[in-house]
């Protein structure tokens, strides 16, 4: 059967990444080979520098957005700082072409807004410039305007410009433009938007992309022992018996079970 979704898979042909590439040393992708998306929504999660937003840039330039965002139409660059896994990268398509799609960033999120601006034609549309409002409000409302039935959405990392509550209303956004046929595929650390229902959670922690539960995330597990336990991990950090900033992790994580 047929995949409905504007992305069914990619596959990598190492072959044509240099040998002394950087990405052959990113643990979860050197060995990646293949990959299938089977829900309408997909999250990349994992630590920073695990692949996730590398692997999601390259699936956004093989399939012909502007490597800093924007619709399929933009075509500029600030500053080349791209990969180049995409030129090894294959994607699988559905079998119905997508009417509208869009690559959002946080990081250049205000470059893509400022040559939006330029691409405005009238003086209504000009008015309405996304640098009148905070990078949360601009972001927001960038999504909202072009989350579309049918289309495919790529997102690298949301939470870095909304608010918690912010990140609520894009939820219900997802939610609802999954629901009437759209695709996501999102990079983020967000334990508010990874519980999107019917999603499926790729982790890229461990070496490896594999499946994993909504609790098996770290972003869910240490923002959920932080809140449930703040002062005991606070007076734990703070004496040193627990260092977040050592590989980006937090070691020897409270005992659960153990913990008031």
């Amino acid at each position: 059967m047929l995949s409905s979704l504007p992305i069914s898979g990619l596959t990598i042909d190492w072959s044509r990444i240099p040998e002394n590439s950087y990405l052959r040393n990113i643990e979860a992708l050197h060995s990646l080979e293949h990959l299938e998306f089977h829900h309408p929504v997909t999250f990349f999660t994992g630590e920073n520098g695990s692949g996730k937003s590398t692997l999601l840039e390259a699936i956004a330039i093989a399939y012909g957005f502007n490597p800093e965002g924007g619709t399929k139409n933009y075509n500029f660059s600030t500053f080349d700082s791209h990969s180049e896994l995409h030129r090894a990268v294959r994607l699988s398509r559905g079998p119905v072409r997508n009417r509208w799609g869009y690559y959002l960033r946080a990081e250049s999120f205000y470059n893509v807004a400022t040559k939006e601006n330029e691409y405005t034609e009238t003086e209504q549309e000009k008015a309405k410039h996304l640098h009148r409002k905070s990078h949360g409000e601009s972001f927001l409302e960038t999504a909202q305007d072009n989350f579309q039935p049918h289309s495919l959405n790529l997102i690298d990392e949301p939470e870095a410009a909304l608010s918690p509550q912010r990140q609520l209303t894009m939820f219900i956004e997802i939610y609802r433009c999954a629901s009437a046929g759209a695709q996501f595929i999102i990079a983020t650390h967000s334990p508010i938007l990874t519980a999107i229902p019917g999603a499926e959670i790729l982790s890229f922690d461990n070496g490896r992309i594999h499946p994993c539960t909504y609790e098996e995330t770290g972003s869910y597990q240490i923002t959920s022992i932080f809140i449930n336990n703040r002062e005991k991990m606070i007076r734990e950090m703070l004496a040193g018996r627990n260092d977040p900033t050592e590989t980006g992790r937090i070691r020897n994580k409270p005992d659960k079970s153990a913990l008031p």
